[in-house]
């Protein structure tokens, strides 16, 4: 089925997710990408995130314009992934469906408030 969303009308908010969480093989990626040692790449792109239930990695965020932080990946300006192709399996894999809430939710707004570049920080 054709996806009813439209990433390219987005601002991003799927990279503003607090915790992105990314695997060996994203980090191994990210580090040929940059060609950079792997152990180098998870802590420049990374930082180990635990609690008693969690011991996850995830990508380092930084402040944005739009929403408060976002991955440091996201372009500021074009409001895109500047490592499409090395980005973590949990973005390939966003939003896991044919809709995606915050797209619908967006466009909704913009529609009626007749403003089509409205963004919205839904947090």
């Amino acid at each position: 089925m054709k996806p009813r969303y439209d990433c390219l009308k987005c601002p991003g908010y799927c990279c503003s997710y607090g915790r992105i969480v990314v695997t060996e093989r994203d980090i191994a990626r990210l580090a040929r990408y940059f060609d950079i040692p792997v152990e180098k790449a998870r802590h420049r792109f990374a930082y180990r995130y635990r609690t008693k239930d969690v011991d996850e990695w995830i990508l380092r965020h930084r402040k944005d314009h739009v929403f408060r932080s976002v991955c440091r990946f996201l372009d500021p300006e074009t409001r895109r992934c500047t490592v499409y192709e090395a980005r973590p399996a949990v973005c390939r894999e966003y939003p896991d469906g044919i809709r995606c809430g915050y797209f619908e939710f967006l466009m909704f707004e913009r529609e009626h408030q007749d403003d089509p570049d409205l963004v919205i920080d839904a947090r």
